[in-house]
């Protein structure tokens, strides 16, 4: 299928910032590190946040804790249901947000149920307010994603869809046009966790995602290792998207054990 005709897409101070991230040089991909909001508590994870942008990474994915995290593997779920056991909530989450969005660009992950109990158009605007980049929702299909999205248009924040492997050519052309800010592509058809053998696939998976957008190109899901970022930089990904390795060293060793973990990532990222 041929590249979709090139768009006017919508930008805005968010889409802004998270251009600037996966602009920045002296690596061949943005590092975007995951970590879970409120694990193991709301003050830990800010610390962990400033571990992750003081050892090289570009922009932060702050994911919201959830009862159900359908997207979710057994690392990332157990963070969450430390988080919401030791009484996370939201709106602490959008708290350590606010405090991280003055250094480099965030994007918030969370499920649509928590953005129908506050309302599409409330959510959006407090985020704007805040400074937050982006928002990820991983449950929320095409279909079903066009007020969320004029109201993330509104506020200047950028709806980062998600594809798959898996998903149609009509379909992805369909979700790269409505990007904003980059499209996350899963790497693996499943959940999130830390795998050792996919990395043969990148290329195609990038190069079929980048042929149906304008936007940059995250790679993510199951991406662990320094080698395992540099090929998905080599194979043609914006920027690479680390989670469960993250969180497992939040577990082990807190902030300092996620900030080597990182530097050691970027490592393998520089050009």
């Amino acid at each position: 299928m041929p590249a979709p005709t090139p768009h006017a897409v919508p930008t805005g101070p968010g889409a802004a910032r998270i251009a600037g991230a996966f602009a920045q040089h002296g690596k061949a991909a943005a590092l975007m590190p995951y970590l879970m909001g409120g694990f193991p508590s709301l003050e830990a994870s800010r610390a962990i946040g400033e571990a992750c942008l003081d050892h090289g990474g570009d922009l932060l994915e702050l994911g919201v804790p959830y009862s159900d995290p359908l997207a979710d593997g057994p690392v990332i779920q157990a963070a969450g249901a430390q988080a919401l056991k030791a009484g996370a909530t939201l709106e602490g989450v959008l708290e350590v947000g606010t405090a991280l969005a003055e250094r480099a660009p965030v994007v918030l992950m969370l499920y649509t149920n928590l953005i129908l109990a506050r309302g599409a158009e409330a959510l959006a605007a407090e985020l704007g307010e805040r400074g937050f980049a982006g928002l990820i929702v991983p449950d929320l299909p095409l279909e079903e994603a066009g007020d969320v999205l004029a109201a993330c248009d509104a506020a200047g924040v950028a709806l980062v869809p998600l594809v798959a492997p898996t998903t149609p050519d009509e379909r992805l052309t369909a979700i790269g046009a409505r990007a904003r800010g980059f499209v996350y592509t899963v790497s693996v058809t499943g959940t999130t966790g830390e795998r050792s053998a996919m990395a043969d696939r990148f290329g195609e998976i990038v190069a079929r995602t980048k042929a149906h957008t304008d936007v940059p190109v995250a790679l993510g899901f199951g991406i662990s290792t320094p080698e395992q970022a540099r090929r998905a930089a080599d194979a043609g990904a914006d920027g690479v998207i680390v989670g469960s390795r993250l969180v497992r060293a939040a577990g082990e060793g807190g902030a300092a054990a996620v900030g080597e973990t990182v530097a050691a990532l970027a490592a393998g990222l520089t050009r």
